[in-house]
This record gives structure tokens, sequence and C-alpha cells, in this order.
């Protein structure tokens, strides 16, 4: 089959690797334009399907604007029979959806019509969801409101990161593309219109996304600091500094241990209070009564350290709270 690739980031790899290995004539890639990768004083740099695809060897084309006269002329020169999107980046234009004989097909990260939009996992797991997925649907004019294709599912680990659940769908997501269009070589394709009225939205993650409420549950903390690795990375304020949380989990707790460090059993202490710094602990209370194991840190200036080396290092312990982190 004729395919032109659209795909920008690290999850969309795999599927363009397995493109090629199925034997497909990829007429031509397109990927976002080069840009700073790590931090916007940084030198542009290519996409990861850049990359991919010039170790691959394709055509490559990176429009600023999907919606320009030039890229579509070069989209019908091309002539593909069908387009396949896997996390571009941009929304297509009607002339451009409407183009291929054998539709846009895309590959969403999620179980539609649920979470539609541009951070699906994030948002997920930030929910607390304990499974999600992957669907291919036949792409129209809406966001994600296409027919539905195939679908698979799978279970989201308790302490699985955003990160990590994003590598793991995205290997899943390339088997599933293959399967949608083997099975749409042979006729086999039946598309079942979303339920809208089920749908819910995944909009793009912005920094205060991370930002920690003591006052919620350790379960609810948990979950956005697992949502939010690894961007826009959770932070609280502590001793005046932001400081980033890359991991914790949900203590559970038959009362506090006394000794130095300690709040002591059965004490009730206020949201972001430190209930334990002691040896390789650090335990936070949080709302509604719960603890939060802290793991994992990043101090302003320093690299990334276990809670232990925080502890030894004097960066945090007993008596100090947790706040929000400041503006």
């Amino acid at each position: 089959m004729r395919i032109l690739f659209m795909g920008t980031p690290e999850f969309a790899v795999p599927s363009l690797r397995a493109l090629v290995e199925e034997g497909h004539d990829l007429v031509a890639v397109a990927t976002r334009p080069d840009r700073p990768r790590r931090s916007s004083a940084s030198r542009p740099g290519p996409s990861p399907v850049k990359v991919e695809a010039g170790r691959l060897g394709l055509p490559l084309q990176q429009p600023d604007s999907v919606r320009s006269a030039a890229f579509l002329d070069v989209v019908r020169a091309a002539a593909p029979e069908t387009i396949v999107v896997v996390a571009f980046g941009q929304i297509l234009p009607p002339g451009l959806i409407d183009l291929p004989p054998r539709w846009c097909i895309n590959l969403h990260a999620s179980l539609l019509p649920a979470y539609r939009g541009a951070a699906p996992i994030a948002r997920a797991i930030i929910a607390g969801e304990t499974r999600t997925g992957l669907t291919t649907m036949r792409m129209d004019r809406g966001l994600d409101t296409g027919d539905i294709l195939m679908r698979r599912d799978c279970n989201i680990g308790r302490e699985e990161t955003a990160g990590e659940l994003t590598a793991r769908l995205a290997v899943l997501g390339a088997g599933l593309l293959i399967e949608t269009l083997q099975a749409h070589s042979s006729a086999a394709l039946r598309p079942s219109p979303q339920d809208h009225a089920r749908a819910s939205l995944a909009p793009p993650l912005d920094r205060e996304d991370g930002s920690l409420d003591w006052s919620d549950t350790a379960r609810a903390l948990t979950n956005r600091i697992r949502g939010c690795n690894p961007w826009p990375l959770a932070a609280a304020g502590l001793r005046g500094q932001r400081v980033q949380i890359l991991l914790a989990r949900e203590a559970i707790e038959e009362g506090l241990p006394t000794g130095p460090g300690a709040a002591g059993p059965g004490t009730v202490l206020p949201p972001g209070q430190v209930a334990l710094a002691s040896g390789e602990r650090l335990v936070v209370a949080c709302g509604g009564g719960t603890l939060l194991s802290v793991l994992e840190m990043r101090f302003p200036g320093r690299r990334a350290v276990m809670a232990r080396d925080a502890l030894n290092g004097r960066l945090v312990g007993a008596g100090d709270r947790f706040t929000p982190p400041p503006v």
C-alpha cells in the first residue's frame, strides 16, 4: 500500500519502522520542523521521526503548516492511497483528510471516545485510570471523533509513569496499526461510530499541571506525579524553593514509628508536613489522613537524588513542610 506517514515524537517511531518492515511503500514521511528539544534556549534539533526516516532512507517533508498549498501539492504529487497519522502534532485540514482514496487512518493512545486530544496517556494516569489502550480510527474533521476501526486495551501499572506507559503503548500501537492495515487491504474493516456522549478530553499538559496540592490524597498525588513524568514533572515548595518530585508512592502505615525524625503513632499532621525523615524514608502527610513516601527528588541546580541522599545532605528533614510550588 502506498502510504504517507505523518508523525513526530518517539511514540510514532515503532509504527514507522513497522510499516517499512511490513513492506508498505512509504511515498513520504511528514514531521514537524526542527525545534529546541530540551529547553527553549537549546539549538533546534530533529524530531525522533525525522531521525528514523533518515536512517531508513525515506523521503521527508517538514511543513510549517499542513494547511499550506505547497504541502498539499506535494501530497497530491506523491499520490498516497492512505495517510497514516501517529501523533503528528497539528490538526489536519479537510483538504488533506479527504485526499487519499483509502482514508486517513490515525493511531490514538486511548480507548476512544475517552481521552480525545493531545495528552491521553498522561491524563489517564492523573485521573487514576487502571486500564487504557489504543484505537485506530478513520479520521474525520473533528478532534479524534472519527469512526473506530480497531481497539486494544491494556492495564496501567500501579507505579507506571507516563513515560514508561508511552514507550509500552508505542510498541503495542505499531502492532495494532499493522493489523488495521492488513484488514483494510482485505476490505475486512467495519468502521463503527463513536458514542460521543461518552467522550472525554485530554488537553496538553502545561507547567501548572505539575503543581502538587498536599490537601489531595496520597493516591491522587501519586497519580499526578506519575502522569507528569517525564514532563512537566510534579513540583512542590520546600524551604522557599521549587522542588521537583520525580517518584513517590502511597504509604500504608499502621501508625508512624517513634524515634528521631518521626511524628509519633496516631499523630494527625497538616497536609505537606514531613511525618517521617529517617534512614531511607521520607514520608509526607497528605489530605484525608493519607501518607506519601517520596522516593526521588530534584532540587534547584542539582541532579536528581533519592530520598536518603536528600536526607543525608540535609536538604529536607523533620519539621519541614511541603507547600504548593512558588510561582
